[in-house]
C-alpha cells in the first residue's frame, strides 16, 4: 500500500474499528475522546469531508497515516503495512452535506492585554507580563449563538490568532506558524508561544535570535526552508513524542550548528511547566 491510497481509508471507520467510540456527531465533525490519552472530556475531532484528524490536547493533526504513526509510535513504512494488512472502508466525499468554510465566529476587539482574568492567567503561567504584552493581545471574539469570550491572542503568519485562557486552547482562523524575523544569525523554535514567552522569562531579556513558534509540530515542515541560512538553531519542544519526533526533523535539515536544548528542563513535559515548577520552588 502506498500513501496516496493509504490517505483514502476512513479514519472514522479505522477508529471504530480500533474500539474507539464517537462522542459527538456533526454535519461537519465527528468528535472522539483522544486515543492518546485519558479524558472525559473529547478533543480529537475528524474532519469529514476532508478525512483528516486534529487532537486540540495536542495541537497536532493530519491524515491517517500520522495517526497511525503517532499511535503506535512507528516508521511511515511501519504504518503503510498496517494499514495494508487489515481492510477498511474507504473514504468518499459526503454528497448531501454541504461545508461551509465561513467562521461561524466573529472577532470584535484587538486590542492590549490588561483584562485581570487574563493578566492572572499569565501569572499562574508564571509569564513575564512585559514580555506577554509585547507579543501577545487581548482578544475578544463571538459565536453566531450570541455567546463572547476573550483570551490571550497570540498572532501567526496567516493572520490567524493562537487563543488561550483558563478554560480554552484553541485558534481563530487559519492555523500557521509564527516567524518573528530580527535579522539575527541564529534562531530559537518553539512548539508553543508560551513556552516562547517562558523562554524570554527564564533569561530575562529579547536576545538577539530570530524566532520561530509552531503553533503546533503538525506544522514543523513549514519550517524547514527558514532555517537554511542560520549559523545557529536551537529547538525548545516538548519532551513527548511528537517533540523528539520535531526536534528530529529540524536536526535532520539544519545545515549548521543544532542544538536540542530540552536538556534544560528534561524531567518537566515543556519549558512552560519547567518555569512554574523553579518558580514555585525558589518562592
Amino acid at each position: 500500500m502506498n500513501c496516496k491510497e493509504a490517505k483514502l481509508i476512513d479514519i472514522i471507520a479505522y477508529l471504530k474499528k480500533q474500539g474507539f467510540k464517537a462522542s459527538k456527531n456533526t454535519t461537519k465533525d465527528v468528535w472522539f475522546c483522544s486515543p492518546f490519552r485519558n479524558e472525559k472530556t473529547p478533543s480529537f475531532k475528524v474532519d469529514i469531508s476532508k478525512n483528516v484528524w486534529y487532537d486540540f490536547g495536542e495541537g497536532m493533526g493530519g491524515t491517517i497515516i500520522d495517526f497511525v504513526m503517532r499511535y503506535t509510535n512507528c516508521s511511515i513504512k511501519e504504518a503503510l503495512s498496517i494499514l495494508g494488512t487489515n481492510t477498511f472502508s474507504y473514504h468518499q466525499q459526503p454528497k448531501t452535506i454541504k461545508t461551509n468554510d465561513e467562521p461561524n465566529y466573529e472577532v470584535t476587539k484587538v486590542g492590549k492585554l490588561k483584562h485581570p482574568n487574563l493578566i492572572s492567567y499569565i501569572q499562574q503561567r508564571k509569564l513575564n507580563y512585559e514580555f506577554t504584552e509585547k507579543f501577545c493581545f487581548q482578544i475578544h471574539y463571538a459565536f453566531e449563538n450570541g455567546n463572547e469570550y476573550y483570551g490571550v491572542g497570540f498572532l501567526n503568519d496567516s493572520g490567524g490568532f493562537e487563543i488561550r485562557n483558563k478554560y480554552f486552547k484553541g485558534c481563530l482562523g487559519k492555523k500557521n506558524i509564527t516567524s518573528i524575523n530580527n535579522h539575527f544569525n541564529v534562531a530559537a523554535i518553539f512548539e508553543s508561544w508560551s513556552d516562547f514567552i517562558a523562554y524570554l522569562t527564564y533569561i530575562n531579556e529579547i536576545p538577539e535570535e530570530n524566532f520561530i513558534i509552531l503553533n503546533s509540530t503538525a506544522l514543523v515542515n513549514k519550517v524547514i526552508e527558514l532555517i537554511s541560512d542560520f549559523k545557529k538553531v536551537k529547538t525548545y519542544f516538548d519532551n513527548d513524542f511528537s517533540g523528539s519526533k520535531a526536534t528530529e526533523i529540524i536536526k535532520g535539515n539544519c545545515k549548521n550548528e543544532f542544538e536540542d536544548c530540552r536538556i534544560l528542563y528534561r524531567n518537566h513535559k515543556d519549558l512552560n511547566e519547567y518555569l512554574m515548577k523553579r518558580s514555585n520552588v525558589n518562592r
